[in-house]
């Protein structure tokens, strides 16, 4: 996408660039995206599929096709006698177009 696509559409470059947290890295989101051609992120609670969608194609230079958006609970922990609970957050599934790739393993050598 270009930064003038980027304003037409209505989304701060600074706001994309902090939209996506992190790649979900699990045995789930590894099968997820062999068979689905899907992608996992941890987002931003408060991100909206488009802009999900366009912190993707920004960052990674890629053609989306569809994002699907789960909000995960966060769990119940026991601290000694008292009770917390962790965070909850919000995950983005993106399918990518077909032949687009995002290849997370590139950067990491032995």
């Amino acid at each position: 996408m270009s930064e003038a696509t980027i304003k037409q559409n209505g989304f701060n470059q600074e706001r994309l660039m902090q939209v996506l947290l992190a790649p979900v890295v699990s045995e789930k989101s590894t099968y997820v995206a062999d068979k689905n051609e899907q992608v996992i992120f941890r987002v931003v609670s408060d991100a909206t599929k488009p802009e999900i969608k366009a912190a993707v194609e920004l960052l990674f230079k890629v053609q989306v096709d569809s994002v699907q958006v789960a909000n995960v609970k966060g769990k119940e922990k026991r601290f000694g006698r008292f009770i917390g609970r962790r965070r909850h957050w919000k995950k983005a599934y993106v399918c990518l177009k077909p032949g687009q790739e995002i290849n997370f393993a590139a950067g990491e050598t032995k």
